[in-house]
């Protein structure tokens, strides 16, 4: 009877809530140092505010939230990319390249090295504490994003309905398995993969791996 409170709906219900809470909390407080310094090379480094100003994300069931992330780039950059004419062509190559850009004019200096080790996404550990996220889960897409890459690949819709009946993650399966270097039809198959045979060692697996990940910076744009 124990092993039904290890994994499916029993274990998202109870005890992966719980380890989302005192996991992140406990991670805020560990990170802090880095928290603090994080935001002074923000402000040092560039105009703007520590908090990067994006559009909402689609969470569980379909539900929008807004995900904190540290600012990586310039002041409104996802507004201009979408609506500035200099940024036409440069919006055109990441809808095709799966809504990633290997080399965007946006991102400052600092931004950079955040994003290589994804220490922008440490105020997302708010979010799990919320109840927004969980600290493993699928990846949070834009509204648009997700709508766009829908309509490219249509065959993931099933999927997609599977993958947004659970929470999002700050990290996932398809972040250990190669983040920004894999295409959305794959991230979505291994998303499924993921809500399908989700459970405490599938999680705590993918954390022990997550470490490794931010510091090698591998898949990162």
């Amino acid at each position: 009877m124990f092993e039904t409170f290890l994994k499916g709906k029993n274990y998202q219900k109870y005890l992966k809530r719980a380890i989302d809470i005192f996991g992140a909390s406990f991670l805020l407080m560990l990170f802090f140092p880095v928290y603090f310094l994080t935001a002074i090379a923000i402000k040092i480094d560039s105009k703007g505010p520590i908090f990067a100003d994006v559009p909402e994300r689609v969470g569980q069931f379909g539900k929008k939230f807004k995900m904190l992330k540290f600012r990586s780039m310039i002041v409104n950059a996802h507004f201009l990319l979408r609506n500035d004419k200099r940024f036409k062509k440069l919006y055109e190559e990441y809808k095709k390249s799966n809504y990633k850009l290997k080399k965007d004019p946006r991102i400052t200096k600092v931004g950079k090295f955040l994003r290589h080790h994804s220490i922008d996404e440490i105020p997302q550990l708010i979010n799990v504490i919320r109840g927004e996220m969980s600290l493993v889960g699928p990846r949070a897409y834009y509204p648009d994003e997700l709508e766009n890459q829908l309509k490219q690949f249509p065959q993931t819709k099933k999927l997609m309905n599977k993958v947004l009946s659970v929470k999002p993650g700050i990290t996932g399966l398809w972040q250990v398995s190669g983040r920004s270097e894999i295409n959305f039809d794959k991230r979505i198959r291994l998303d499924a993969k993921y809500v399908n045979e989700i459970s405490l060692f599938l999680d705590l697996k993918i954390i022990l791996k997550t470490p490794l990940v931010m510091i090698t910076g591998a898949g990162a744009i």
